[in-house]
C-alpha cells in the first residue's frame, strides 16, 4: 500500500506499526524517526499542503487529520481530488488509542495495532490514586497563554502521571488565559510551545511576567520544559511526555 502521511503523529504511528516503507510522502512538518522519513517527499506544512502534488504521488491512502484549526479544508481538498482519506481527529488519550487501533486496520496490521497500544499502556502506568496532585500548567504558546483543557489528551497524561490539570474542568481542547491566572493556579509551568525547537525554550519568558511574579510556581522557579513532539503529537511517543511530567511530579 501506498501511503501519504499529513500530520507528524500519523507518521510516527506508521512507524511505529512497522510500517514505514509503505509512506511516499509526508508533511513537512513529519520529522520523526529521520531515518524513515528524511528522503521522502514533503509538498508543504499543515495548512500549506499542496494537494495536487500529493495526488502526483499515487497514494492508495492519505491519513490526515483535523488536529489543527483549518484542516478541514485541505481534508476537503485531498477528497475533491478522489484521494481516499482517513481522518484523525483525538481528543482524549483513549482517542489516541483508537487512532492507532484506526491506522492499523487500515493498513491490514490489526494485530501490530493492538500490540503497539498494549506496549504505550504498559509504559504509562497510571500513579494510585490518594497521592498529592499537583497542579500542572502546560503552555501550548507563551502569549497569549493558550493551555489545553478538558478535551486534551495531556490532561489525561497529567493525571495518568499523578497531576492535575487545572483547565480539565473547561469544555474545549484548548483555551486562553492570562499571566497571573496560570501562576495562580499553577504549582508547576511546563513550557510544550507548539512549532518552537525544544532548546528555543526559555523560562526566563515564564519567569518575568510581572504581574505574576509572587505566585509559588513562579516563586519556587518550577518551569520546566518539554518538547511538544512529546506532548502535542497524539502518537507513541506521548510515553515520553508521560515519564517527563512524572519527573517533575515526583518532586513534590
Amino acid at each position: 500500500m501506498r501511503v501519504f502521511s499529513h500530520t507528524c503523529s500519523n507518521t510516527e504511528i506508521v512507524c511505529a506499526l512497522g510500517a514505514g516503507s509503505c509512506l511516499v510522502g509526508v508533511d513537512a512538518d513529519s520529522d520523526y524517526p529521520p531515518d524513515l522519513v528524511s528522503a521522502l517527499p514533503k509538498p508543504g506544512r499543515d495548512l500549506d499542503l499542496d494537494t495536487s502534488m500529493v495526488a502526483d504521488l499515487a497514494p492508495d491512502l492519505v491519513l490526515t487529520s483535523l488536529t489543527v484549526p483549518g484542516h478541514e479544508r485541505i481534508v476537503a481538498e485531498l477528497e475533491a481530488l478522489g484521494l481516499r482519506t482517513i481522518t484523525i481527529d483525538p481528543l482524549s488519550l483513549e482517542d489516541v488509542y483508537a487512532s492507532i487501533a484506526t491506522i492499523a486496520a487500515a493498513l491490514g496490521i490489526e494485530q501490530r495495532g493492538a500490540d503497539l497500544i498494549a506496549q504505550i499502556r504498559d509504559q504509562m502506568p497510571p500513579v494510585a490514586a490518594g497521592t498529592q496532585r499537583p497542579r500542572i500548567a502546560v503552555e501550548w504558546w507563551p502569549k497569549p497563554v493558550i493551555v489545553p483543557a478538558r478535551q486534551s489528551w495531556v490532561s489525561d497524561l497529567i493525571e495518568l502521571a499523578g497531576g492535575c490539570n487545572p483547565w480539565a474542568d473547561a469544555e474545549a481542547k484548548s483555551v486562553t488565559v492570562d499571566h497571573t491566572e496560570v501562576a495562580r493556579q499553577a504549582d508547576a509551568v511546563v513550557m510544550s510551545w507548539c512549532g518552537v525547537p525544544l532548546e528555543k525554550y526559555r523560562a526566563d519568558v515564564v519567569l518575568r511576567r510581572q504581574e505574576a511574579r509572587h505566585w509559588p510556581a513562579l516563586v519556587h522557579g518550577r518551569v520546566h520544559a518539554i518538547s511538544e513532539a512529546y506532548l502535542g503529537r497524539p502518537g507513541p511517543r506521548l510515553v515520553h511526555g508521560y515519564a517527563e511530567l512524572r519527573k517533575i511530579i515526583s518532586t513534590f
